[in-house]
């Protein structure tokens, strides 16, 4: 699953809400139904931060595969 440009927040922002998604789970007293809207934007983060970790670690081998070439 991928996000609209537009709409994704930066890595930071993305891991920063993550941990605050968590630590609200981890820590009880919500509904199942908040528990289950904060799971699944905890997924929703997760998927943001893997995908930006993701295309950094595309562009350091893009970047090594260049100077390996040269």
């Amino acid at each position: 699953m991928t996000t609209e440009p537009d709409e994704r927040p930066s890595y930071e922002e993305a891991r920063e809400e993550l941990v605050e998604v968590v630590r609200r789970l981890e820590a009880g007293g919500t509904t199942l139904e908040e528990s289950l809207t904060l799971w699944e934007r905890g997924e929703l983060l997760a998927t943001i931060c893997q995908e930006w970790l993701d295309g950094a670690r595309a562009r350091l081998d893009a970047v090594i595969g260049d100077d390996e070439a040269e």
